[in-house]
Order: structure tokens, then C-alpha cells, then sequence
């Protein structure tokens, strides 16, 4: 394999589709092989576009301004790196030569959780929880009462959670159904309602595959509320059997996809049983915690991968935890407090320069290393404690 030099007739051109924090890191590791990075996002001054070598500003479900970006830059590779994009064009523009991370059919069925439910439960009879798919509030209803309280209602289409709610009476059924139409990140007017597993914990399991095989990493513990992540560490502390059960569970869905990259596979512990979730096809918001904790952090594995490199046998080098930092609220976002945070021993900070918050919004991580989770937690804990985040009026003109 031939990697070229920037700006020059050689040059190994990645596209992102998708251009936030975590496209960002990925950019990072994608430089030091040399690459070319181009970003694209949905608005201006997204946080890989201010270490990309060059961007683009549209909405990915525009299909033919998707096909105009792809024409002008030519990239060697596509990856991408959010929910909202014309994935049928994807697959045009694949059958035509394009290489798409991993796969233009992998990020359809990933993308739209209609697509991977049907294909782990139904083509590779995992088990998931039970579910239904609705296109009506009248065929929520009939699910809700088939599926029983509690219920998960979630967008077909949609990430970090948006429009994803738990029903738990009758009275919450027409708030979780406008919320999840106004709250997503697409159009979908589709949405799964989810039976309610009454799982013991849920884990990401990091697994990519390679030019040299597939592999897991350590386990990911974490905390979700309303579909985000607020907590997460590594390793998870979980059996060995357990274990090689969600690892087999998880090659076997990352070998159904195809391509290569790495691949955040979602599963719940209920018992001695492991239960399929979701799985993204890149680097998963849960596993920021590997920038601290892995011998390579999941980005780092993803270009690996996506560039045709042998990735080696991942290691947690040390147990780590990460705390995510929300801005709630609109204005442009200001940190306070960052050096009592890193006062903390084994402490890092990732800032993420969103222009702006809009709402709720993930704006940094912190991250820290100990000798053991509980007190890689209760660091990581504590330096979130120590941030505010002021939000200054936007300016203009």
C-alpha cells in the first residue's frame, strides 16, 4: 500500500462526512500518516474543519451537492462520520469505484436502525429486544400495548440520542412521540419502539477490523441518559465468559458489515446472556475514554484500518475513565476552571471548539488514568465538577 504527501498529485484524500469532535481526532491521527483530510459538516467552524486541510459547508442529505463535493475533491477514501446523510447516493457512487468506510452498505443498515435490527436479529438471529417499527402515533399505540411499559420510542434515524424516549404510562406516549419527531437529525418520520430489557449493565465493545484480522479492545463500561453518554471507563469489569460471548456476538456483526475500521457495537449484560443494542461503523462517543486509557486510542485503530495497515493486539495500559461536558443553553461557549481540573493527577482535557451551543450540547471530555476504575471515575468526576461553562452571546456580521 502507497501513502502520498498533502496537496501534491500523490496524495491519499480522505473525505469526512461529518466534522465533529470525534471526526476531529480522527482527522488528527489521519495527518500523521500523511493524509490529506477534507471535512464536511452541516455548518461552519465544526471542530475538524479547524485541523482539516480544507472543508466543505451542506447538509449530507443533499444528494446532489454530496455528488458535486465527491466529483471536486476525488478523495481515495469516504468515511462517514454522522447519521444524516443521502446514503443511497453513497451506494451509487460506491458501485461506481468509490471507496466508502468501511462499506456504502455497511453505513445504510448502520445508519437507519430499522436496517441493523432487522439485520442482527433477522439475518443473524442475535438476540435483541423485542420490537416494532411505527409510522403512525395510532401504530405507536398498538406497539406499546403489544410490547408492554416500559417502552423505548427512538427515530429510525438520529444520533446522541435525539428524540429517543422512555414511555412509561399512557400519558407519556404523545410528548415521546412529538419529541421524536421535532428532536432528530434527519427527516425520518419512522421511529422503533423497543421493549424494555431489564439489563444488568451495558458495555461498547470496540472491535476493528483489519488488513490483519478482527479484534476486540477491552470492554467499555458507561452511563446513557435519554440515549447520551455521560459517563464511560475502561476495562468494564465483567467475567471472562461473559466476555468471549459479547466478543463473538460483536465479530460476528463487524464480519456480517464488512470493510474495514473500526466498528462501536452496543450490548446490554442481562443475566449470563449478552443482548445486541446498535453498532456505529467508526469511532463511537463512549470510547473518547481510549485516549487516555489504550495503547492506541480508537482513532488512532480507525485510520489503521481505513488505510489498509495492520492494527496490533490493543491493550488498556492503564484504567481510565471519561465525564463529557454539556453546554445547555445558546451562546458561544467559554471554559472556566480548566486548571483546577487538571490539578487532578493523570488528567487530561479535550476542548472541543464548537462554535457554538445550541440546546444541550457536548462541548469537552475529561479524561483521567488511576490505578483502578472506581478511582479513574471519581477523578474524572471531580475534574467535570471543577469546569463551568459560560455561554457568550453570538456575534454578528
Amino acid at each position: 500500500m502507497t501513502i502520498g504527501t498533502p496537496f501534491s498529485p500523490s496524495a491519499t484524500k480522505v473525505l469526512l462526512l461529518g466534522a465533529g469532535e470525534l471526526g476531529k481526532e480522527l482527522t488528527i491521527e489521519l495527518q500523521r500518516f500523511g493524509c490529506e483530510v477534507i471535512a464536511c459538516d452541516r455548518y461552519p467552524n465544526a471542530p475538524a474543519m479547524q485541523v482539516a486541510h480544507r472543508s466543505h459547508v451542506f447538509s449530507m442529505l443533499d444528494a446532489d451537492e454530496l455528488r458535486r463535493v465527491i466529483a471536486l475533491e476525488q478523495p481515495d477514501l469516504v468515511v462517514p462520520e454522522i447519521e444524516a446523510i443521502a446514503t443511497e447516493t453513497l451506494l451509487e457512487l460506491e458501485a461506481d469505484g468509490l471507496h466508502v468506510v468501511p462499506t456504502a452498505m455497511a453505513t445504510v443498515l448502520t445508519m437507519n436502525r430499522e436496517g441493523i435490527r432487522r439485520f442482527a436479529a433477522e439475518d443473524l438471529g442475535l438476540r435483541t429486544s423485542p420490537y416494532r417499527f411505527v409510522d403512525t402515533f395510532e401504530e405507536f399505540e398498538t406497539a406499546v400495548q403489544e410490547l408492554g411499559f416500559p417502552a423505548v420510542l427512538k427515530p429510525v434515524m438520529s444520533s446522541s440520542g435525539k428524540g429517543q424516549g422512555v414511555v412509561r404510562t399512557p400519558e407519556d406516549l404523545a410528548g415521546a412521540w412529538e419529541y421524536a419527531h421535532v428532536a432528530g437529525r434527519t427527516n425520518a418520520s419512522r421511529c422503533i419502539v423497543e421493549g424494555f430489557v431489564p439489563f444488568d449493565y451495558e458495555i461498547t465493545l470496540l472491535t476493528v477490523s483489519a488488513v490483519n484480522g478482527i479484534q476486540c479492545c477491552p470492554p467499555i463500561g458507561h452511563v446513557q441518559i435519554d440515549g447520551d453518554y455521560r459517563e464511560s471507563w475502561q476495562p468494564a469489569a465483567m467475567s471472562s465468559d461473559i466476555e468471549a460471548q459479547a466478543q463473538h456476538v460483536a465479530t460476528r456483526v463487524v464480519e456480517g458489515l464488512g470493510g474495514y475500521g473500526i466498528f462501536g457495537v452496543e450490548l446490554f449484560v442481562w443475566g449470563d446472556a449478552i443482548v445486541f443494542s446498535e453498532v456505529s461503523p467508526r469511532p463511537h462517543d463512549t470510547g473518547l475514554v481510549t485516549l487516555a486509557s489504550q495503547s492506541l486510542s480508537e482513532f488512532a485503530i480507525h485510520a489503521r484500518a481505513i488505510l489498509g495497515l495492520p492494527v496490533p493486539p490493543i491493550t488498556c495500559e492503564r484504567p481510565g475513565a471519561s465525564v463529557p461536558l454539556l453546554g445547555v443553553g445558546t451562546g458561544v461557549p467559554r471554559f472556566e476552571g480548566v486548571d483546577v481540573a487538571l490539578s487532578e493527577p493523570e488528567s487530561q482535557i479535550r476542548l472541543f471548539g464548537k462554535p457554538i451551543c445550541e440546546g444541550q450540547r457536548r462541548l469537552a471530555v475529561c479524561l483521567a488514568t488511576a490505578g483502578t476504575i472506581d478511582e479513574a471515575r471519581e477523578r474524572a468526576r471531580r475534574m467535570a465538577e471543577s469546569v463551568q461553562i459560560a455561554l457568550d452571546p453570538p456575534t454578528t456580521g
